[in-house]
């Protein structure tokens, strides 16, 4: 049974049909679902959600298909980390890590999007799959396209990191690498989308596939014992991902499920690629494209399709923005690591070197709740990391020399 109503302009509030729509036809605003959110109240409880398998479907209502789902059986439900030693380095009182970096099938939370994006794009007749990537969402596609017998085609930046190609390929999708960044990827999909009627997920399913954000948003809300954390960090690329964790907290809210949120949202991107910081920060509404130049290659967006509303999710929750620089976000990534055992990539780097510098700032107090966002793996980005560790010792075979070595009386 379906709880969608249909899409609905974000800006003009014109009415669309459940379709492989994503633009409003008169004011070119972005499409998003809309929810029977009445009916929704009467079948989703805390007791309802509890009794159903750990995976992303157990908030199936309120996610955007008609009928089953189909992919994404395995994904979601990840870690809600307590943070205590990481907590002890930073002086926060009560922090957390929600750790995408072990998603199910491939590392990151893409594959919470792509599980839904693919179980739509099955609903409306799609036997073609493709997206514009940065590296983490090509991963997920060609795998979940694979398990589900989907043919893919996925395009990519030509510089992009060595474990994300590989990652893809090892797939066997239509793998094609564009002399070009990633906005230019994305205006290429857009055009081939338009012209051979394919399911691009983060273009023509963009309203269906952008709605699988949310799980992030749920599960963090339940994972603490049905309530929301006071502050939160989220990574921004395209500015979906922190957009979609508000709306599920106040989906939660609307439906009785959580008290109201009072979550302070914070952004966070690379200084190389900081359009929405920037804009932000310039309290300017005038988002000013930029050129990427950072080593988080996976949030390397310099025109995000969804700034302004990124933006706007900050100013409204009274949160703030903040980016960091390489150097931050390696050191960043390090001290993760040796804090809370988790690897993460650059995008990791960016939130947790965001939120050092927002409790350094003043700007996130101490003695309240933290959640650092993590939403990809360390194996995936180790060309940024790996000048900047230091060397194995090196010995013979023997216990003098490893005496010696290690200084060890």
């Amino acid at each position: 049974m379906s709880y969608m109503k249909g899409l609905r302009c974000r800006e003009c509030g014109r009415e669309y049909p459940k379709e492989a729509l994503y633009v409003c036809e008169y004011c070119f605003g972005s499409l998003e679902v809309t929810y029977d959110y009445d009916r929704i109240k009467e079948k989703l409880t805390r007791e309802a959600i509890a009794s159903r398998p750990k995976n992303l479907w157990r908030y199936r209502e309120l996610l955007p298909i008609d009928g089953n789902p189909t992919d994404g059986f395995n994904s979601g439900y990840t870690p809600l980390v307590r943070a205590h030693n990481l907590g002890k380095v930073l002086g926060v009182k009560e922090l957390y890590i929600k750790d995408d970096s072990v998603c199910h099938p491939t590392l990151s939370f893409k594959d919470r999007v792509v599980s839904i994006a693919l179980s739509r794009a099955k609903e409306l007749g799609f036997k073609i799959v493709g997206c514009a990537s940065t590296g983490n969402l090509a991963n997920s596609v060609a795998s979940q396209s694979a398990i589900a017998g989907l043919k893919s085609y996925i395009f990519i930046p030509a510089d992009l990191e060595a474990g994300k190609v590989i990652g893809t390929q090892i797939f066997h999708p239509n793998l094609i690498a564009v002399e070009g960044n990633y906005d230019e990827v994305n205006r290429l999909c857009s055009e081939i989308a338009a012209k051979y009627k394919w399911a691009f997920v983060n273009v023509n399913i963009r309203p269906y596939y952008a709605e699988g954000s949310k799980t992030y948003g749920f599960e963090i809300a339940e994972q603490l014992g049905w309530k929301t954390p006071d502050h939160l960090i989220s990574p921004c690329a395209g500015g979906s991902l922190i957009t979609k964790i508000y709306k599920s907290f106040k989906e939660f809210h609307k439906l009785g499920l959580i008290d109201k949120p009072k979550t302070k949202f914070y952004a966070a991107q690379a200084t190389g690629c900081a359009p929405i910081v920037n804009m932000i920060k310039e309290k300017s509404e005038i988002m000013k494209p930029v050129k990427p130049k950072t080593i988080a290659k996976s949030l390397a967006i310099g025109n995000p399709a969804d700034g302004y509303y990124a933006k706007a999710t900050v100013e409204e929750t009274c949160g703030s923005a903040e980016s960091v620089t390489d150097e931050e976000i390696v050191e960043a990534i390090k001290l993760l690591a040796r804090t809370e055992g988790i690897f993460t990539e650059t995008a990791g780097g960016v939130t947790v070197g965001t939120t050092k510098k927002l409790i350094e700032q003043g700007v996130i107090p101490k003695n309240e709740s933290v959640v650092i966002c993590v939403t990809g793996n360390g194996l995936k980005t180790q060309e940024a990391v790996q000048h900047h560790l230091e060397k194995p010792h090196k010995i013979k075979p023997n216990i003098k020399a490893f005496e010696e070595c290690c200084e060890i009386k």
